[in-house]
């Protein structure tokens, strides 16, 4: 994978299902072919991570079938 993927221009988003969280959320770039860059909200001049499309897609797709602990 590219390690100089230029994020200065990427327009950050938070999930909606976000609120009430006490601030522990991450945030999505859209617009990059075969990627999904990641970024912690709480610290947006920070690093961001990278992952592809099917690694992400299959991240929410664990997050929504409750297969990580929440607590």
């Amino acid at each position: 994978m590219k390690n100089d993927l230029d994020l200065s221009t990427a327009s950050w988003r938070k999930s909606t299902y976000s609120g009430g969280n006490d601030g522990n959320c991450i945030e999505v770039a859209d617009g990059f072919t075969g990627v999904v860059p990641v970024r912690d909200s709480k610290d947006p001049a920070g690093p961001a991570l990278v992952f592809t499309t099917d690694a992400f897609a299959a991240f929410v797709g664990a997050v929504a079938a409750g297969e990580f602990p929440t607590a």
